[in-house]
């Protein structure tokens, strides 16, 4: 298996765990992956509201690069492991195709760059990948560390499912469960796990931001877990990052391990914590080992 992989600004940066523990995972599994070569910012959701128009541009210029890479075998497959570039790069793909007159200015703007592009990509999330691709079964067979005791709240985010659900349930996701499953892992029943994390707001209002993502972390105590997986860089930032001033916010004690939902694959793995990006993580992995 070979894909193309497109990591955005956030696995270069503050998500950087996420793609040391997805290619380690992938390199497990025998799955090639090549990184595209000169990315640009995908015009993330934010600039989408400042302006849609130059969004489109910035996250076509990567579809055309893309689908440039792989003309023999169209249509390219393009892994997108962050869940706001899964969605502007999926946006961007649609409204390319069925909205006329923005289609028109992306292939005017695309040619000034003498680029064009024909909708020759795919554009996939690495749970699709994992689930669908590859299977359930090899996933198993891989385990060499089974995460017996390890209780996971599963924690998908609101953009890999909505608006466009294209490889699991919108209102009930379970990708991420199943995969927990096949490594000896239990997950528990997490109503909220597809509940915005707070997003951007804990930079703009803080106090709003703060709260959302409090109630997620508090809930999946609640509920049982004692680690929850995440699928998105700003999400896993938010959960994790605050939860030392939610003690003097809320005045309660929300300490909860969180982690890529690869890192966790790579932990059964038998995957060495350094190449998980373990160290990178709040909460020790020492404690996220116990719990296992």
């Amino acid at each position: 298996m070979r894909y193309l992989y497109y990591p955005g600004c956030s696995l270069k940066g503050t998500g950087r765990a996420y793609e040391e523990s997805m290619l380690a995972v992938f390199q497990a599994l025998d799955v090639l992956v090549e990184e595209l070569p000169d990315w640009n910012c995908c015009g993330a959701t934010a600039y989408m509201a400042v302006d849609e128009l130059k969004a489109f541009a910035l996250a076509a210029r990567n579809l055309a690069l893309a689908e440039r890479m792989d003309t023999d075998t169209p249509p390219a497959d393009l892994i997108a492991p962050c869940n706001a570039c899964y969605l502007v790069l999926n946006k961007a793909q649609r409204y390319i195709t069925e909205n006329e007159s923005i289609g028109n200015k992306i292939h005017t703007a695309l040619a000034a760059g003498d680029m064009t592009y024909s909708g020759g990509v795919h554009v996939r999330h690495p749970l699709d990948i994992l689930l669908h691709d590859i299977g359930v079964e090899r996933i198993k067979t891989a385990v060499k560390k089974p995460l017996e005791g390890m209780r996971v709240a599963c924690y998908y985010g609101c953009q890999i499912v909505r608006p466009y659900a294209t490889f699991d349930d919108q209102y009930n996701p379970t990708s991420m469960n199943q995969l927990m499953w096949a490594l000896g892992a239990e997950t528990v029943d997490w109503p909220l796990k597809t509940r915005c994390c707070g997003g951007s707001l804990t930079g703009t209002i803080e106090e709003l931001g703060h709260r959302l993502s409090f109630i997620l972390v508090k809930e999946a105590i609640n509920r049982g877990a004692n680690i929850i997986a995440t699928s998105c860089p700003l999400c896993h930032f938010n959960l994790e990052c605050y939860q030392k001033q939610w003690q003097t916010r809320y005045h309660d004690d929300a300490h909860m391990a969180v982690a890529y939902f690869t890192q966790i694959m790579g932990m059964a793995f038998g995957i060495e914590e350094k190449r998980l990006g373990m160290r990178r993580l709040f909460v020790p992995p020492a404690y996220i080992a116990a719990v296992s």
